[in-house]
């Protein structure tokens, strides 16, 4: 065990806290981690010692166990338990910062657009509307805004410092009064794509929507590599009453291998019709290159059935077997930048490295 460091692990992702266990040399802290008879979560520290130690918990915001809020509810009863407890310095590390994606409206079915062969022809759910005529058409309904709650939660519960991966909005990080390390894995995708994409200098970097945008083109430039971008609007019929999304390609893929650059693959649903946009324009093969992999309803059949010939992303959340078993998706492990900025901050040294393309972790 590193002097001062205790690591304990939540139990959505056990498999990563190891990695970046053995990336420190040391082994995660013992501890209780269960239910109560009526669902309650219960956590004991056993004879684990953290009294004036800097204690960092591994707890990812998803699953395929799709039970985030039991996640969220695990994570701060363990920030709690060890404030009582005296501990120096609390350090919650969550790869996949759960409700970070809120103030999005939500959709009114969890599973996304169904899947088939003709997948790529579906749209998303619309969102969720309450029925009551007595409002007039624009009138905006009131939604929780949760990635402020779930902020608010992780502060009262006691925590001093966050490290994530690659938060859907960066703006997120506003919400805190603690430092929040924004890490990237952008390193590491540049690192697949010189190493693993055949003749990638004339290969083209593909955005799937204009929010992904700035992602994108920042790998784009750092391999100076050409840049394409999907563009999508909404138009609505009054004739038909109803909304209708139409998507452009802005660039030329004509010929040439592609790689879409995104943050999270939900539902599937854009990527694969940014794929299916990509083949229909000449593409010769079709990447997709993701940070967190959420997979949610029938999403890995869709990608399945897709255009895309693989799918690469992070192990930031948890992969079934089943997930691990689609012959189109690999992973690559975070761990080794995750416990780099871990063992930084434990000894009180800048992250900022973790930033530049010059250094050689990865």
């Amino acid at each position: 065990m590193r002097r001062g460091m205790v690591v304990f692990s939540g139990s959505s992702h056990p498999s990563l806290t190891d990695d970046i266990c053995q990336q420190l040399s040391c082994y995660p802290a013992q501890r209780c981690l269960s239910k109560f008879s009526n669902n309650e979560t219960r956590f004991e520290l056993h004879e684990e010692d953290v009294r004036d130690k800097g204690v960092f918990i591994v707890q990812s915001g998803s699953s395929q166990q799709h039970q985030v809020n039991d996640y969220l509810m695990e994570l701060l009863t363990m920030i709690h338990a060890c404030k009582a407890a005296s501990a120096k310095k609390i350090v919650a590390v969550l790869p996949f910062f759960p409700y970070s994606r809120q103030p999005n409206i939500p959709y009114t079915t969890a599973t996304g657009a169904p899947s088939s062969p003709s997948t790529t022809t579906t749209t998303p759910a619309s969102p969720s509307t309450i029925s009551n005529s007595s409002y007039p058409p624009n009138y905006r309904y009131r939604f929780a805004r949760g990635g402020t709650l779930v902020a608010n939660l992780l502060m009262c519960a006691g925590v001093d410092h966050i490290i994530t991966l690659d938060l859907h909005d960066p703006q997120f990080q506003g919400f805190f009064d603690c430092p929040v390390e924004n890490l990237t894995s952008k390193l590491i995708i540049t690192k697949y794509i010189q190493q693993r994409i055949p003749n990638h200098e004339e290969a083209v970097i593909v955005s799937p929507d204009a929010g992904g945008a700035k992602r994108a083109t920042a790998i784009a430039e750092h391999l100076q590599m050409d840049f394409a971008l999907i563009h999508g609007t909404t138009r609505s019929s009054k004739m038909a009453k109803r909304q209708t999304y139409e998507f452009f390609l802005v660039g030329n893929v004509k010929d040439r291998v592609c790689v879409i650059i995104d943050d999270i693959i939900d539902t599937a649903y854009t990527i694969t019709k940014a794929a299916k946009m990509l083949h229909e324009n000449g593409a010769t093969q079709i990447y997709a290159l993701v940070t967190h992999a959420v997979f949610s309803g029938d999403a890995l059949d869709r990608i399945q059935h897709s255009y895309l010939d693989r799918v690469v992303v992070s192990d930031s959340i948890y992969q079934n077997q089943c997930t691990i078993s689609c012959d189109k998706i690999t992973t690559f492990s975070i761990a080794p930048l995750l416990a780099e900025a871990m063992r930084r901050i434990h000894y009180g040294e800048s992250i900022h490295v973790l930033f530049d393309s010059a250094y050689k972790l990865f």
